[in-house]
């Protein structure tokens, strides 16, 4: 357009001129025309839903005859069957009560038995004194809308079907897990005469899968071995290392169940395995029992792992160090540091892996550390393996989010004396 105060140029005249024709043409377009040829369908019905007039596009929608509808014919009888129940039971009795409904969706249903898929918008017309007088509808094709919530459920129920499918797998494989990982510890430990002994394992990793590893077994001749590690990472990776290390340990001790000795062959097996770039290492204790009159004899060697720590019957707790143990399967020679000791009556000898130690306490964030451990393990009455697994199991689960880290604990100790009674004094 131009200003007022300006004079069109000659080619702007031409085509305001065409514009104007153009609006001029569809101005021209009848009412009636606009009613029967609209985008959508049109009808009014009486109030008891006898059809009075409908357009020439909702009357090819159905694939009638004017002469067949108009006044022969309720709007519910354009309506699929559960169409004309939800007209019945809702549309119906809310347009009477609110004189409008809009946006609903139904299904008419064509001469050919098609059901297509509409929404529908009534609205009742009332005379100046608030008669009710007719019903004025309008009917919009829905097929595209349809078509495209269709697609939309058929992608909701696919990817919910895919999630399924992905928490089955995902069941299955906790399941496959958990069977590994019971392989990889005793299911429960042995009874050994004149000995207490208990356990305890947390692993962090969300598959349940841990790298740390504990055993308790007999060698013969009243002799038993047991031991206790660390691999290196979580997961499977670290369980196939761990079940490496559980079954060579158990072999070696059988053939030779010096603690060095054993060790010693372990090394040999993780650094000729894991030679090819997957480097693979482990910390650990191995040790023997040998029952004796009163005490029972602990021999252990320790390779890079925390040292063991013994709670007295008297109160006292102290660690029994192993310095310069080195990592397991780094180096193709390793030294192991051996040990002996004596465990009395009321005696516990603790092995733990360092989830323990390192765990992340307070505000700060800080190491737990072996001082902490000394500490709580002298505040509590010595009263065997079992108490004192219970009661650390305890302090692990305190830790919350700060244990991080796969954690066992195997606790071995002799059986306090009973106290002896005054009738078996006499005797």
């Amino acid at each position: 357009m131009c200003r007022t105060d300006q004079a069109p140029e000659p080619g702007e005249e031409q085509d305001l001129d065409a514009t104007d024709a153009v609006f001029t043409s569809l101005l021209e377009d009848s009412a009636e025309e606009l009613y029967e040829q609209a985008p959508c369908g049109y009808l009014s019905t009486l109030m008891d839903g006898t059809i009075a007039k409908i357009n020439t596009t909702l009357l090819d929608w159905l694939g009638l005859d004017q002469s067949r509808v108009v006044g022969r014919m309720r709007f519910a009888d354009l309506l699929t069957v559960g169409g004309k129940l939800y007209h019945e039971t809702h549309f119906a009795p809310l347009l009477q009560m609110k004189g409008e409904v809009s946006g609903i969706a139904m299904d008419i249903k064509a001469a050919a038995g098609q059901r297509i898929p509409v929404l529908v918008t009534s609205k009742v017309k009332t005379s100046r004194d608030g008669e009710p007088l007719l019903i004025r509808t309008t009917v919009f094709d829905a097929r595209d809308r349809r078509a495209y919530e269709t697609e939309l459920l058929r992608g909701r129920r696919a990817a919910e079907e895919a999630h399924r499918q992905a928490e089955a797998d995902r069941q299955r494989l906790q399941e496959a897990l958990a069977v590994l990982q019971q392989s990889l510890l005793p299911a429960e430990l042995p009874a050994v005469p004149g000995l207490e002994a208990a356990s305890y394992y947390h692993t962090a990793s969300p598959d349940l899968l841990g790298g740390d590893f504990y055993d308790l077994f007999p060698l013969g001749a009243g002799r038993w071995a047991f031991f206790l590690g660390d691999v290196c990472g979580k997961g499977p990776q670290a369980a196939a290392v761990t079940s490496l290390t559980r079954y060579t340990l158990r072999a070696a001790a059988l053939h030779d169940a010096d603690p060095v000795t054993v060790l010693t062959t372990l090394n040999t097996v993780l650094h000729d395995r894991y030679t090819s770039g997957d480097a693979r290492y482990c910390t650990a204790i191995f040790g023997v029992l040998e029952p004796a009159d009163g005490h029972v004899g602990v021999h252990l060697a320790s390779g890079g792992h925390p040292s063991a720590l013994i709670q007295r019957a008297d109160g006292t707790a102290d660690y029994l160090p192993t310095p310069g143990g080195m990592l397991i399967g780094v180096l193709p020679q390793a030294q192991f540091t051996a040990v002996r000791a004596r465990l009395l009556p009321g005696d516990t000898m603790l092995l733990y892996t360092d989830g323990l130690t390192e765990a992340r306490t307070g505000p700060g964030r800080e190491l737990y550390g072996e001082d902490a451990l000394r500490a709580f393990t002298t505040a509590r009455l010595p009263a065997g393996p079992r108490e004192l697994i219970s009661a650390l199991s305890g302090l692990l689960a305190g830790f919350g989010d700060g244990l991080d880290d796969d954690t066992a604990l195997l606790a071995l100790g002799v059986p306090a004396a009973l106290p002896t009674t005054a009738t078996e004094t006499l005797t």
